[in-house]
């Protein structure tokens, strides 16, 4: 919970809507939100959403590019893209958020795949232990076949200075 600036002092909209932008990045939907219950009406909250979005304090987009910061090390392209979903992003919002996203896409579950399991799988069992991991973080079964097919090669070519016999 919000607290007053001063004892006994009561934020106004605006500075409610400012301390949580001083936070962290919201989307507009999500400070709509928060703010409603201190809201006198809706014309008042979307009168303040739509001026601090003028002024440049309140962007989806930025919003956007935050969230896919935070999450991009650890999930795959869905799960982020559904993340972006709840918070009321528009989907030309998140195409354009999430195309960089696209092109890392098989690095990055390989090192979210390498963070968690040290060595390829040796058995059916593990293998579908790894590949729900990386499901369940929201990477594509195409990305995911890719990654288990590399860690597989990994293991059975010999590097330069390990002769097999």
């Amino acid at each position: 919970m919000l607290r007053a600036a001063t004892p006994g002092r009561v934020l106004s909209l605006k500075g409610r809507a400012l301390r949580y932008l001083s936070q962290r990045e919201h989307s507009r939907a999500e400070l709509a939100r928060k703010l409603a219950p201190h809201a006198e009406s809706d014309e008042q909250l979307e009168s303040l959403l739509s001026q601090l979005t003028s002024e440049g304090w309140l962007s989806d987009v930025r919003f956007a590019q935050s969230l896919i910061h935070r999450r991009s090390q650890r999930y795959g392209i869905r799960r982020i893209a559904a993340e972006l979903a709840t918070h009321g992003l528009e989907a030309c919002d998140q195409s354009t958020a999430l195309a960089d996203l696209d092109r890392t896409e098989a690095q990055r579950a390989a090192d979210c795949w390498a963070r968690r399991f040290k060595q390829a799988p040796q058995s059916a069992l593990e293998r579908s232990k790894q590949q729900r991991f990386l499901l369940q973080r929201g990477f594509t079964p195409e990305v995911i076949r890719l990654v288990l097919q590399r860690a597989n090669q990994t293991v059975s070519d010999p590097g330069p200075d390990e002769h097999p016999g």
